[in-house]
């Protein structure tokens, strides 16, 4: 069984950077597929990563991460200003952030119309 956790940005904004790494790292320890309103900055995505290195071992494999942003190619001037003036106020809210346990998750694949989050079932290991 695979568990989905949307997670609001507003559960995140008021921790520090190691805060919310430490948020969304636990969850993934615990099998589940985090579906983070809004993004990271940059500086938290490589420290999520370097984390996660740090913490890999039997039992934790690592995760996978992908970030969904709103295509401002495809906006017109007045579109994009508009969208522009969002970000500023709204902050790192725009988007869609996926995390999941590799163990989980063994590809998120993104284009413009889909995602497509191809995830396998644990395998319980037997005891003889």
């Amino acid at each position: 069984m695979v568990t989905i956790q949307l997670l609001p940005y507003t559960e995140i904004e008021t921790l520090s950077s190691v805060g919310r790494i430490r948020k969304l790292l636990n969850i993934a320890k615990q099998d589940k597929i985090v579906l983070l309103q809004g993004r990271l900055r940059k500086e938290e995505e490589t420290e999520l990563i370097k984390a996660t290195m740090e913490e890999i071992n039997k039992e934790f494999k690592g995760i996978e991460l992908a970030v969904i942003h709103p295509a401002q190619s495809q906006l017109s001037g007045l579109q994009k200003l508009k969208n522009d003036m969002l970000s500023a106020v709204l902050g790192d809210r725009q988007g869609l952030t996926i995390i999941g346990p590799a163990s989980v998750v063994k590809a998120i694949k993104k284009d413009p119309n889909k995602i497509e989050l191809l995830t396998s079932e644990k395998r319980k290991r037997s005891r003889r």
